[in-house]
């Protein structure tokens, strides 16, 4: 019985010196390298920024929209004050590194009623506006000038047709009015002001705030077919967030990457 006990004993020993053997512990604290906001670190599918989150809807406020796309134009510094206090900078100037973005009008071309399911949004109806630009219609095709160029003919018909007896679209209006909890507007960006060289508008969905559902509702479908300037969306020295595709550094070690440091020349032999 002992001699048992005695075996089972000088088993387990040589198992807890092996862990302690391969644990290890930093000596020093720091912060971590590179930002978590920008992972995955690769190659982006669309060039186009995906606004994964609109600002909290508050129906006490006039409907009005929450997102601008606009085009980055350049690059200048400016000079400034800093207010950071117990910084060894605060009150002092600073040169900082500051884009210029150009933003010519965005289009109102329809909208898309969303309902909130315990699985998130499910867009339940969407309504176009009677006539759509070249621009926007660009965006349909992959080689335009090959295409038949038929895209929205026949809904632009139906709304003609639906306009003579009254408002057009009404059923799919009283539709979101009535069931829907979010409102989008589908907006495309006037590319031909901006001195690119491309034809083919971008289109994003952007959510409307403030107001009832059927106020939303409203709000958009009076802006159909008509611009909607920057000044409209946001007001001047207002915060906001952007969203943006950076240009990229290609295949990198990790010192660019993630900004590490390299250890000294002599540290190790």
């Amino acid at each position: 019985f002992g001699s048992s006990l005695r075996l089972r004993c000088s088993q387990s020993a040589p198992a807890s010196s092996d862990a302690t053997a391969t644990m290890s512990h930093r000596k020093f604290e720091r912060p971590r390298h590179g930002s978590l906001g920008f992972l995955p670190r690769k190659r982006t599918k669309h060039t186009l920024g995906k606004i994964k989150s609109f600002p909290k809807d508050d129906q006490s406020k006039k409907p009005h929209l929450t997102a601008f796309m606009s085009y980055k134009a350049g690059m200048t510094h400016i000079v400034r004050d800093v207010d950071r206090p117990g910084s060894k900078l605060h009150k002092k100037e600073i040169a900082e590194a500051v884009s210029i973005l150009e933003a010519p009008p965005m289009v109102i071309v329809g909208f898309v009623g969303y309902v909130e399911t315990p699985r998130g949004l499910r867009a339940l109806t969407s309504v176009w506006a009677g006539h759509l630009s070249e621009e926007c219609k660009r965006r349909f095709y992959k080689a335009w000038h090959k295409s038949k160029q038929k895209a929205y003919t026949k809904y632009q018909k139906r709304w003609a047709d639906a306009s003579k007896d009254g408002s057009p679209m009404a059923a799919e209006i009283d539709r979101a009015k009535k069931y829907c909890q979010v409102i989008r507007a589908i907006c495309h960006t006037q590319v031909g002001k901006v001195k690119l060289g491309q034809k083919k508008a971008h289109i994003k969905e952007i959510q409307v705030n403030g107001g009832t559902t059927a106020e939303k509702v409203d709000f958009v479908t009076g802006l159909f077919e008509q611009e909607v300037k920057v000044a409209d969306v946001f007001s001047q020295d207002e915060m906001i967030d952007v969203i943006g595709v950076t240009k990229g550094h290609g295949f990198n070690g990790v010192v660019t990457r993630w900004g590490v440091t390299r250890l000294v020349r002599k540290s190790h032999r």
